[in-house]
């Protein structure tokens, strides 16, 4: 049966486990603060770009372009981008268990793999996978500068013809308490998702529009585009833009991702918080009922001594 010293030491290392989580808590909070900020400031950005990209492909009759060539998918790559450390419940188990099923899924073509984080690159080396290329310490701040780094890496092979299809998998960050686990097809850029999330980012009509006089000009909407100026032509402008446009989409995947860690991490730790509280209050109560049983057995035995001494 365990002792009173037992308890306490028990108790005490409880309670320094639960300052460690509690401080790590504190931490992810500042940094998904910072993340945050990072996501919501890179959001306008993409709008413009998908605004303009679909000005730009409104003005061309017949658009063409390496990164939009399409061919049959036997030679895949995939961009796996995960955590640079553990302690956030679920979060890299996810990707990995994604990406799993993916190249099981496509084991019949031939497979390439791009690692992003840490924890990613060692799940895939345990599984004996050799890899493309890897990119670690990169998702804990994340720059523009590294994602234009592995978007001209994976721009480049699809445009030589040595890859079919470019892949992405990662968590996409909505709430604190909630990451979304996506796969999403970063090239071959195809023109119909283009053209809807470009109508899905356009500003929404003004009430008032209907109620316009004849006379006054159409508002802009989808119906009425804004007329960009350009100095080259449309044709021009919309092919250096389409690369541009992969490394915004990668740029965007390792943001919503380490937001996603930090949160997942400040909700882990937040949750082993809790549970070294209600730990500690459990082996407490333990403790206090060993206490009272050794003082009620000592009192006994004081009363039967002065009892048979009488």
């Amino acid at each position: 049966m365990a002792t009173l010293l037992d308890f306490r030491r028990r108790i005490r290392s409880v309670k320094s486990t639960q300052q460690i989580t509690r401080a790590m808590k504190f931490v992810a909070a500042a940094r998904l603060r910072r993340a945050q900020e990072k996501v919501v400031a890179a959001r306008p950005y993409a709008r413009r770009m998908l605004d303009v990209l679909h000005s730009a492909l409104s003005r061309v009759e017949n658009p063409s372009h390496p990164l939009m060539a399409r061919r049959p998918e036997e030679r895949v790559l995939l961009l796996v981008v995960s955590g640079e450390r553990g302690l956030c419940g679920a979060f890299n188990s996810n990707v990995i268990r994604r990406t799993l099923e993916f190249l099981r899924e496509h084991r019949q073509q031939t497979l390439a793999v791009i690692a992003i984080g840490k924890k990613g690159r060692d799940a895939l080396r345990k599984r004996k996978m050799s890899l493309a290329a890897e990119y670690i310490n990169v998702t804990t701040r994340v720059e523009f500068s590294q994602a234009k780094e592995i978007a001209a890496r994976v721009i480049a092979p699809y445009v030589a013809g040595e890859v079919d299809a470019v892949y992405a998998v990662y968590n996409e960050f909505k709430t604190v308490l909630t990451q979304k686990l996506t796969l999403r097809k970063l090239l071959p850029i195809e023109l119909a998702p283009l053209e809807a999330a470009a109508a899905e980012h356009a500003p929404p009509e003004a009430p008032g529009h209907a109620a316009a006089s004849p006379g006054a000009p159409p508002p802009p909407s989808e119906a009425h585009p804004v007329d960009y100026l350009y100095e080259q032509p449309a044709a021009e402008i919309f092919g250096r833009l389409l690369p541009r446009y992969v490394e915004t989409q990668v740029f965007a995947a390792m943001l919503e991702s380490s937001a996603s860690e930090h949160a997942a991490r400040m909700t882990a730790m937040d949750s082993a918080t809790n549970n070294a509280a209600e730990l500690i209050e459990h082996l407490t109560l333990h403790m206090n009922k060993v206490r009272q049983a050794a003082i009620t057995k000592e009192i006994l035995e004081v009363v039967s001594g002065a009892a048979w001494s009488a």
